[in-house]
């Protein structure tokens, strides 16, 4: 069956957020912002390690730095490309017709909460590594533990930020759809290197969506997101 791993993964976040849904008005005030401050706090760890292991390197006992051109490069190009091209727009616009669709025109919660979910369980190796698997040889194993996780992610985040999270389940069917259908042309773009950059640039945008939630921050950390490109590319200058 055609893309059954991003099948596999969207039921499971539209499962996680129907039962985040549910769990959400039995919760007090304080238990959604608890369950808030949790979610971030991880997303944020998260990012952290994610970062660390393409910025730090061991060796022979000694603690080296890398990779600090490649983050600045990054981060400072992806930003300027994504603000020209109002990328975070974008993403709104889809989540206000989703929220305006699905008669949720009263939920101030909806656009916020579909963003940050979106991004979170969009971001990183797993969801592209898994999905052109997925498309090579019918081996969805990667996005088989990605939905394990993201169930979990977005049981959290329903419950806390509001209904706009499930709906995160439409940009993760559409971007991994994509990716699997065009897998043979991506598999030999996506290098080793190619992957250690993504990894490393995604974690960064993961702990910003972290720092987003704990502080009520407004990273646009989808305008951040050419960011990514610009590391896979970087991979092919430099090691």
């Amino acid at each position: 069956m055609f893309a059954i791993g991003t099948i596999i993964n969207t039921l499971s976040i539209v499962l996680a957020g129907l039962l985040g849904s549910w769990c959400g008005h039995l919760l007090k005030e304080r238990h959604q912002s608890g369950l808030t401050l949790a979610s971030g706090v991880a997303i944020i760890f998260l990012g952290i390690s994610g970062s660390l292991e393409g910025l730090l390197t061991i060796h022979n006992g000694n603690i080296n730095s890398q990779n600090s051109m490649l983050l600045v490069i990054s981060l400072g190009f992806g930003t300027l490309f994504g603000e020209i091209f109002h990328i975070e727009g974008w993403f709104e616009k889809l989540g206000i017709w989703l929220r305006e669709k699905s008669g949720n025109r009263e939920d101030n919660q909806f656009l916020n909460s579909f963003l940050t979910a979106s991004l979170t369980v969009c971001i990183g190796a797993m969801a592209i590594l898994g999905a052109i698997q997925d498309g090579l040889t019918g081996d969805y194993t990667l996005l088989a533990i990605k939905s394990v996780l993201d169930f979990i992610i977005i049981f959290i985040m329903t419950a806390s930020l509001g209904k706009g999270a499930a709906f995160s389940a439409v940009p993760v069917f559409l971007f991994q759809v994509t990716i699997t259908i065009f897998a043979r042309l991506l598999e030999p773009i996506m290098t080793q290197q190619a992957l250690s950059n993504l990894s490393l640039i995604g974690s960064v945008l993961i702990f910003c969506i972290g720092i987003n939630i704990v502080w009520d921050r407004k990273i646009r950390v989808a305008s951040i997101l050419p960011a990514i490109l610009i590391a896979i590319i970087w991979s092919y200058f430099f090691n």
